[in-house]
């Protein structure tokens, strides 16, 4: 049988890498499952300004490597591998991973984070990874001296915008509303660089060209008029969903998919916790990821101590 670990944290951005570092100063033996792209959406940001600690920028790839190695130090077991199935319906709790590995837990965090969310066209599909992309910092080196647009009008879209910014020769921003989302630094910093035009109360209905994207077709909301755009790349940042596939019909989900959680991260089943964007429905940031990682296991230590 294998050993049974006391708390499996799944997932390793922020609020994974934090639940194990409190779960290992709770005296509980840890193991962390993370994908070999780990905390991906913090991955892809090129500059995070408000986290902290940071009197200066600090990129996604430079604060998760701090954060891991933290977690690793402390004494938790990182496992860079993939949990693709979660039997949460009795303990202890038996997780499967993509390699075919089993693992026993006598509690579960979910820290599994969310995932952009697509336009749901089937030109965005034909084109991935041919002019269409979720990642400007992956891929913006591609996108040198051309056209490309930007589609959302959150942070993350404003952030993706204002990276393509300085590569690009011109930046379309597209957002589906009159306003954005995103904080007031971020827009005010939009509306400062020449090469971002802002198209506002619009949505891209189809994605078009030959062997990579060329143009695309934008509806406006208000007129119902159609125009095409001339553009090399299309960076989708239309929000995201949780990532909960793995739980769907073992715990309780609100109406938009996030898994329902108490104060302290306590799920529909006992000593299964939840942290992170994946049961955050409003404020998705990495702080606040972190501050629900470290609750998720202190709870998880408090419910062992019941058994």
């Amino acid at each position: 049988m294998n050993e049974i670990t006391d708390a499996a944290i799944i997932g390793g951005g922020p609020a994974g890498l934090t639940a194990a570092v409190y779960a290992r100063r709770a005296g509980l033996s840890t193991t962390v499952f993370s994908s070999p792209e780990p905390g991906s959406q913090l991955l892809k940001t090129e500059s995070i300004e408000n986290y902290p600690g940071f009197p200066e920028p600090v990129s996604g790839y430079d604060l998760l490597d701090n954060m891991q190695k933290q977690a690793s130090g402390a004494g938790a077991e990182i496992i860079e591998e993939t949990v693709i199935e979660a039997e949460l319906k009795k303990t202890p709790f038996s997780l499967k991973t993509d390699s075919g590995k089993n693992f026993m837990a006598r509690t579960v965090i979910i820290a599994t984070g969310a995932v952009p969310r697509s336009l749901g066209l089937d030109s965005e599909k034909k084109f991935a990874g041919k002019g269409v992309s979720s990642c400007a910092v992956c891929d913006g080196f591609f996108f040198r001296g051309k056209t490309v647009t930007v589609a959302g009008g959150g942070d993350t879209a404003l952030g993706e915008a204002l990276y393509l910014a300085k590569i690009a020769a011109k930046v379309y921003l597209v957002h589906r509303r009159n306003e954005f989302r995103g904080t007031e630094s971020l827009q005010k910093r939009i509306h400062a660089v020449a090469n971002i035009e802002t198209i506002m109360n619009s949505v891209i209905t189809e994605i078009d060209g030959g062997k990579k994207v060329e143009s695309i077709a934008i509806k406006n909301n208000v007129t119902g008029e159609t125009r095409m755009i001339k553009t090399d790349g299309v960076f989708i940042a239309a929000g995201q969903r949780p990532a909960t596939g793995i739980v769907a019909g073992q715990l309780q989900l609100d109406s938009t998919g996030i898994i329902s959680v108490d104060a302290q991260g306590r799920t529909s089943v006992p000593g299964v916790f939840a942290a992170g964007d994946v049961a955050e429905p409003v404020c998705r940031q990495a702080v606040t990821a972190a501050a629900s990682g470290a609750r998720a296991a202190l709870a998880a230590a408090d419910y062992l101590k019941t058994l």
